[in-house]
């Protein structure tokens, strides 16, 4: 996933949304949503619309490229991100309207390796990481923006594995698209969240990494402050509410 395909992606969610008339407080939520959320979120829109209202138009991509686009004035009614840095960062801007965020779910970090060339490794403290990548690279999201890349950073270094795999990093714009990168067999281990690893069969889990080597995965979510749908605030609380948290829980996200 590149960023010219964030942009299409953007621009075609947007073609939506301006094909009906703004001031219609009927027409359909546009959502921003993290890339690791999209099999979930396609589910709960449709249970959404089995209830009688008009699915909502599904936007995905990084959090860190999502929240650059609402902060240059992106229209958009709700935001769900994987992680509070970038929740936090629209919110120093004023950008969120009040009261509204909440955190809806939860994740974990795993190692995954291609499904035609399993590995199987014990993610501990000092673990032979740069051994097990032999001449290729980890697949990881970008360290310094996108939410899975900042916990695998700070994961491999709690582990004091950083210093193996600096150098051998293979960073994408999206978890999406490291996880394609392992996928594709054109890096033998990545770094994805555990829900990537159910969503892709040509992965397979090589390791699990222990909940204390990053900071809680939490993903928030909020209304926009521009939000002009009058079914986005019904679909937030849809997400928080038991059938929502239902349809995450079997896509495997945990509680935040």
């Amino acid at each position: 996933m590149d960023m010219k395909w964030i942009a299409r992606s953007l621009l075609g969610a947007l073609a939506l949304l301006a094909a009906v008339p703004a001031a219609a407080q009927g027409r359909p939520p546009l959502v921003l949503a993290a890339a690791s959320l999209q099999e979930a979120l396609n589910a709960a829109a449709d249970g959404w619309a089995r209830r009688g209202h008009a699915r909502p138009v599904l936007s995905f991509a990084a959090s860190s490229a999502l929240a650059r686009q609402v902060d240059a004035g992106a229209p958009a009614d709700l935001f769900l991100s994987a992680d509070e840095d970038w929740m936090d960062f629209l919110a120093r801007r004023g950008r969120l309207r009040a009261g509204t965020r909440a955190d809806f779910a939860g994740n974990a970090l795993v190692l995954v390796a291609p499904a035609a060339r399993p590995q199987r490794l014990a993610v501990r403290p000092g673990f032979a990481l740069g051994r097990a990548l032999g001449g290729g690279r980890l697949a990881v999201g970008s360290v310094e923006a996108v939410p899975a890349g900042r916990y695998a950073r700070q994961a491999l270094e709690r582990l004091r594995v950083w210093p193996q795999v600096e150098g051998r990093l293979a960073q994408a714009e999206s978890v999406r698209a490291a996880l394609a990168l392992v996928a594709r067999g054109e890096a033998p281990l990545g770094v994805v969240y555990a829900t990537d690893a159910l969503a892709e069969p040509k992965v397979m889990v090589a390791g699990r990494f222990p909940a204390a080597s990053h900071a809680p995965i939490r993903y928030p979510l909020a209304l926009l402050a521009g939000a002009g749908s009058g079914d986005a605030e019904g679909f937030r609380r849809y997400l928080l509410g038991a059938e929502g948290r239902a349809i995450l829980r079997r896509f495997g996200f945990g509680a935040p």
